[in-house]
């Protein structure tokens, strides 16, 4: 019996258990969404039927499992093939263990395969290929996986992540959801969120997790000691862990040239650049283990919050000083979070523009296009023998290649590519700032 006769007949006895793709069952009385589920997120064992788990193949021998899963994973190796995958995971729990033991994660396949995957870090090896397409209309945004080169010609892709753009007051939102279109805070697929200032020129990235790494940042004043406290205020809706800090500096009329950002990856130390650095605390879950509608019970507090002190342009300062600061003890170093900025472009006098080389993913200039890379300076090491005739040419420093890009290809079409240490969640929130009105920094 082939492999895919083996899947087949688990799907047909079970349910079309194929069909849940990336679908996840959530606990709740929410409706399931059609977009993804992890390992993880599957219902647990004594939530299973009986007679899935007393089945002839729950019971199949390990090392017979192992094998199947195993070359079913080497052949399905791109989507929407990757869904049998998938499939196999939601047989039993015994199947799910070994789903788990034998698919790898992106930062070592380069392969986006449940759910979870979107919020670990990408391939150390290239990039992940994405697209975003933008629907003015309804103010959403949704992001797709690129499923070949001529992807963006057909917009065929993956969907993975979801945005939708609310204007308030003061500020403006995007809330980042798993579902394409309910796209809400109360919505079972609510993930996290993008906040921005008044001017559109600094944003501040809210996961539904808290962070595993705990960067180290200089102690705020009393001001801004709420919002930089290492301890969530009781009063504050649970699920809104601050991530990261992303500034544009002021630009008035553009006489400073195309704009300068940074990234404050609070979540992810700068020594994961290192060699041999990683990205410590990966998640097993994507959506938090509580009920989301318990997180929201004190909305109505947090909407009268004062959020001024929140984006504090000397906090701001305060925060990218201490990051790249070359003064920081070793003891220290470790703790330090990591901070990307943006590739500076070079004048290009025959096409009188700004230009940078996005390798052909990028076709038309934008105020909106960017390539972020490291902004810490590489530590030290031994300088390398020159290379001679015949030798290959010493691999790219983790720190000067291109973390993060984003670009125009059509009139509401963008590419973003990422890549370690960045996840998608991360890579599609920092290109979410870039679609927000900057009223001080065209």
């Amino acid at each position: 019996m082939s492999f895919r006769s083996i899947v087949r007949d688990v799907r047909d006895g079970f349910g079309s258990l194929s069909r849940r793709g990336f679908d996840v069952r959530l606990s709740g009385n929410h409706n399931r969404g059609k977009s993804q589920g992890s390992v993880n997120d599957l219902s647990d064992n004594n939530q299973l039927p009986l007679v899935i788990q007393n089945s002839r193949w729950a019971n199949l021998p390990p090392e017979l499992l192992f094998d199947v899963i195993k070359r079913l994973e080497e052949s399905e190796s791109t989507w929407p093939a990757r869904k049998h995958v998938v499939a196999c995971a939601a047989v039993c729990r015994s199947w799910r263990n070994m789903c788990k033991e034998i698919v790898r994660t992106p930062e070592s396949c380069g392969k986006l395969t449940f759910p979870v995957s979107l919020k670990q870090p990408g391939s150390r090896d290239g990039t992940i290929q994405c697209f975003i397409k933008r629907d003015k209309s309804n103010l959403t945004y949704h992001l797709y996986l690129c499923l070949s080169p001529a992807a963006l010609l057909v917009e065929n892709g993956k969907f993975l992540l979801s945005a939708k753009r609310t204007r308030r007051t003061t500020c403006t939102e995007y809330v980042i959801s798993m579902h394409p279109d309910n796209i809400s805070r109360s919505s079972s697929t609510y993930i996290g969120k993008l906040r921005s200032n008044f001017l559109g020129t600094k944003f501040i990235i809210y996961d539904t997790q808290p962070p595993q790494f705990s960067a180290h940042i200089p102690p705020p004043g009393r001001s801004s000691r709420r919002f930089h406290s290492k301890k969530v205020s009781p009063k504050v809706p649970s699920g809104s862990y601050n991530i990261a800090h992303i500034t544009y500096e002021l630009n008035v009329l553009g006489t400073r040239g195309p704009r300068r950002m940074h990234c404050i990856m609070q979540s992810i130390p700068a020594s994961s650049l290192d060699p041999g650095g990683s990205v410590p605390g990966q998640p097993e879950l994507l959506l938090p283990s509580q009920s989301l509608e318990d997180s929201f019970r004190s909305i109505s507090f947090s909407k009268s919050l004062d959020r001024s002190t929140e984006f504090s342009s000397s906090r701001f300062s305060e925060i990218i000083g201490a990051a790249t600061s070359s003064d920081v003890p070793e003891s220290e170093k470790s703790k330090m979070p990591l901070v990307l900025k943006n590739k500076v472009p070079r004048w290009h006098e025959q096409l009188q523009c700004w230009c940078l080389n996005f390798r052909g993913r990028v076709t038309i200039a934008s105020v909106k296009n960017f390539q972020l890379i490291a902004a810490q300076p590489p530590p030290p090491a031994a300088a390398a023998p020159p290379a001679t005739a015949g030798t290959s040419q010493p691999a790219q420093p983790e720190h000067d290649k291109v973390i993060l890009q984003f670009g125009k290809v059509g009139k509401d079409m963008f590419t973003m590519d990422y890549r370690y240490p960045l996840s998608a969640f991360q890579a599609f929130a920092i290109c979410l700032s870039s679609f927000d009105t900057k009223l001080a920094c065209e």
